[in-house]
C-alpha cells in the first residue's frame, strides 16, 4: 500500500490500520524459495523453474505468498499443479477457441503437459493468461522432473478435469444451453474444476509423507474444500462473469418464482414474470429487482455454506503446520467473503473482496483447527444476523449457520478456554480454565465432584475389606491386589532365592574342604 493509502486508513479506520502494521512488523515470511539452501526444493537455479515461479505470481496472487511457504519439494510441486490446470482453464474458458479445436486439445491435454516441447498460441489476444499457454514448453520441462508419485498425481487429476470440461464446453457449443439448470449439475461441474483440485492435493500431500497416507481417500472432505472455495468465488464474481456470458448459477436457485415475485419492476408487473422466476441471470442486477436478486443470491450462500463442516473436518486430520496454512487461510477467507457477500447488493453492481486489514488478520489467526473453527463460527454467526425473515431461504440460513455453531461446541467446547502462552507456566500449571459463569462448567464441577466422591467410597470399602492400593496401569485402569496375594508372591519369591542359594553354599565348601 501506499503512503497516502495507509494515511487514510490511519485516519478513517485506525484499527485495521493497527492490523496491517502488526502484520507488516510480525508476520515472518516462512520460507524464501530463492534461497541459495532452497534450491534443492525449489528449483530456483534452474531458468525454467524461476519462469514457472513468476507465472505462478502472474496468474496467481492470492494462492502464491501460501503455495511458495510449504515445506520441502511441496511447494515446487504444487506450483506446477497450479500452473498445469490453469493452462487448462484457459483453454476451456477461451471462447475464441471452435469446438472442434477445443475439444481434442482439452482431452488430450494431460498427454502435452509430459510432451516435450509443446506449447499452444491459438488462445485469443484478449485471454488473460495466454502467455502460459505461450510458454507451456517450460511448465511441461519442469513437471518432467517431478518424482513419478507427484507426476501420477498431477496427471490423473488433469485428465479426469479436462474430460469434465469437455463435455460442458461441448453441450454448451452444441445445444446452445448456456445455463446450469440443477444444483446437482452444478455441484458436478464445481467438483470438476474445484472438488478435483482438492482430491489433487490430497494426494500430493500423502505423496510427500508430510500427511498421513490415508488423506488421499477423503475424497468427500477434499471435495468440499475445494467446493467451498469455488462456489464462494462464483457468487462473488457474479457481474463480471455475467458480462463475459459466463453462467455458473444453477438456474434451481436463481430461477424460483418468489425471487422474481419480489421484485418491483417491470418483471414481476408482466404477464411473463407472473408465476415464474428471473428467466436471464443479467436481470438480476437491474435496481428494480435489487430484493428478488438478494433473495437468489441467499439461496447461493446457503448451497455454500453446506460445504463448511466438511471442510472443517478436512483441517482437523492435517498435521503439518506448513500445509495446515496452506489449506486454512483460503477457507477462512471464503467465509470472510461469503459474509461480506451476504445481503450486499453492491455484489451485484461490481466485484467486491475483503478488506486487506482483514485479510491479514486472517493469515495470521489462521494457524489452528480451533482457532479456524471459531472464525468460521463467528462469520456464521454474522451471517445469521443479517438475515431477515423474508427471505424464502430464512431458515435454510438459519440451519446452515446453525450446524457451523454446533460443529464447534461439539468439537471445541466454548466453555473450556485453552490458556494463552501469556499464562503462568510450570510442571503444575493448569492448560485450561472453565468459564465459571457457564451452565456447562456447572454441570462438569458438579460430575466431577460426584465422580471424586465415588471414588473416595470405593477405597473406603477396599481398606475395609483388606485390599491394597489400587495401582494404575499403562492404560490408566485401576487394578486392585489384594494382601494375601501380594503375600504369596513375597513369599516364593524368598523360596526360589533360598533354593537358588542351598546348592551354591553346599559346593563352595565341598570345594573348600577337598582343598
Amino acid at each position: 500500500m501506499s503512503f497516502t493509502s495507509m494515511l487514510t486508513l490511519l485516519l478513517t479506520h485506525p484499527i485495521e490500520f493497527r492490523t496491517l502494521v502488526q502484520y507488516y512488523l510480525y508476520h515472518e515470511q516462512k520460507r524464501d524459495i530463492s534461497a541459495l539452501k532452497e534450491h534443492p526444493t525449489s528449483g530456483w537455479d534452474r531458468a525454467s523453474m524461476r519462469r514457472c515461479w513468476e507465472f505462478l505470481d502472474q496468474t496467481s496472487r492470492s494462492f502464491s505468498a501460501v503455495i511458495k511457504e510449504l515445506e520441502g519439494d511441496v511447494a515446487r510441486t504444487i506450483c506446477l499443479f497450479y500452473l498445469v490446470l490453469r493452462g487448462l482453464d484457459t483453454i476451456e474458458d477461451d471462447m475464441t477457441i471452435p469446438d472442434s479445436v477445443k475439444q481434442p486439445l482439452l482431452r488430450s491435454f494431460h498427454e502435452k503437459t509430459v510432451t516435450p516441447g509443446w506449447k499452444f498460441d491459438g488462445c485469443g489476444p484478449d485471454e488473460k493468461d495466454r502467455q502460459l499457454l505461450v510458454e507451456y514448453d517450460t511448465v511441461v520441462e519442469e513437471v518432467n522432473r517431478l518424482s513419478p508419485e507427484y507426476r501420477a498425481v498431477i496427471l490423473s487429476i488433469c485428465e479426469k478435469m479436462a474430460t469434465g470440461m469437455a463435455d460442458y464446453a461441448h453441450k454448451a457449443a452444441t445445444t446452445g444451453s448456456i445455463y446450469l439448470e440443477t444444483i446437482a449439475e452444478y455441484d458436478l461441474y464445481c467438483h470438476y474444476v474445484a472438488g478435483l483440485v482438492g482430491e489433487g492435493l490430497s494426494g500430493i500431500f500423502a505423496a510427500s509423507g508430510k500427511e498421513a497416507p490415508w488423506i488421499k481417500d477423503q475424497l468427500e472432505l477434499s471435495n468440499s474444500m475445494g467446493l467451498l472455495l469455488q462456489k464462494t468465488n462464483i457468487i462473488r464474481d457474479y457481474r463480471e462473469d455475467v458480462e463475459e456470458r459466463r453462467y455458473f448459477w444453477p438456474r434451481e436457485i436463481w430461477g424460483r418464482p418468489e425471487y422474481a415475485a419480489a421484485c418491483g419492476g417491470a418483471h414481476a408487473a408482466s404477464e411473463k414474470g407472473k408465476g415464474r422466476g428471473f428467466q436471464e441471470m443479467a436481470e438480476m442486477y437491474a435496481p428494480e429487482n435489487k430484493v428478488g436478486a438478494l433473495w437468489a443470491q441467499s439461496g447461493m450462500v446457503v448451497d455454500a455454506l453446506r460445504h463448511a463442516t466438511d471442510a472443517l473436518d478436512y483441517l482437523r486430520v492435517l498435521r503439518n503446520q506448513s500445509v495446515f496454512n496452506f489449506c486454512a487461510i483460503p477457507a477462512t477467507m471464503a467465509m470472510a467473503t461469503l459474509e461480506l457477500c451476504f445481503m450486499n447488493p453492491t455484489m451485484f453492481e461490481r466485484n467486491i473482496k475483503i478488506r486487506k486489514a482483514e485479510a491479514a488478520s486472517l493469515i495470521m489467526r489462521s494457524t489452528n483447527p480451533r482457532e479456524v473453527a471459531y472464525i468460521f463460527r463467528d462469520y456464521a454467526r454474522r451471517i445469521h444476523a443479517k438475515a431477515v425473515p423474508a427471505d424464502p431461504n430464512f431458515l435454510r440460513i438459519s440451519v446452515a449457520c446453525g450446524k457451523i455453531e454446533q460443529w464447534c461446541e461439539h468439537n471445541y467446547p466454548s466453555f473450556i478456554r485453552i490458556l494463552q502462552s501469556s499464562a503462568p507456566s510450570g510442571p503444575g500449571a493448569p492448560m485450561t480454565t472453565f468459564a465459571e459463569n457457564d451452565a456447562r462448567t456447572r454441570i462438569y464441577r458438579a460430575s466431577e465432584a460426584q465422580d471424586n466422591k465415588l471414588a473416595l467410597e470405593r477405597r473406603k470399602a477396599e481398606i475395609r475389606d483388606g485390599v491394597a492400593p489400587r495401582v494404575e496401569t499403562a492404560n490408566n485402569l485401576p487394578v486392585a491386589s489384594p494382601i494375601w496375594e501380594i503375600a504369596m508372591y513375597i513369599g516364593a519369591a524368598m523360596l526360589l532365592i533360598v533354593g537358588m542359594a542351598v546348592p551354591v553354599v553346599w559346593w563352595v565348601l565341598y570345594i573348600s574342604r577337598e582343598v
